[in-house]
């Protein structure tokens, strides 16, 4: 019997419990598309609290298409690490005096702390970008703003 936390309507403690007794494996082939989303990229999740009882971790990828920027977000109080996987993504947010653009190639980092609007954009106008995605968080906080705004 699922209970409601305020946050994750479907919560199951017991369900929770029993999934933190041992290892995980979650396949590729097996990452959901039901998490939270910004226009212009899809996401998708691999370990969470709902898929293995995760407390403090979200990891999944992201899948932004040639030629797409998403909304501009921010993920509330999760730092978020970034591995870029192939591709050549763009990440854009506001340093409080100009908009900033940190281009990135396949096996670079990039980490957004907490509450930072920004988007992620694909500029190439043939190549998929594909990132893999950490949060300290159990599951994926999305925040879609109507514009990029300095912290």
């Amino acid at each position: 019997m699922g209970t409601a936390d305020g946050f994750h309507p479907d919560f199951d403690a017991a369900n929770v419990q029993s999934l933190r007794n041992r290892v995980h494996h979650i396949k590729g082939s097996e990452i959901d598309r039901d998490t939270a989303q910004s226009e212009g990229m899809q996401r998708f999740a691999a370990l969470s609290g709902r898929s293995v009882g995760a407390e403090k971790l979200w990891m999944g990828e992201t899948h932004v298409e040639p030629h797409t920027a998403s909304g501009n977000h921010h993920h509330g109080e999760s730092e978020t690490a970034i591995y870029v996987r192939s591709g050549h993504p763009e990440f854009v947010f506001d340093d409080g005096v100009q908009e900033v653009r940190i281009a990135t190639e396949p096996g670079d980092y990039i980490f957004v702390p907490p509450y930072l609007p920004h988007r992620e954009e694909n500029p190439d106008p043939t190549t998929p970008a594909e990132i893999v995605i950490a949060r300290s968080t159990q599951e994926a906080i999305v925040v879609n703003v109507p514009e990029l705004y300095p912290l």
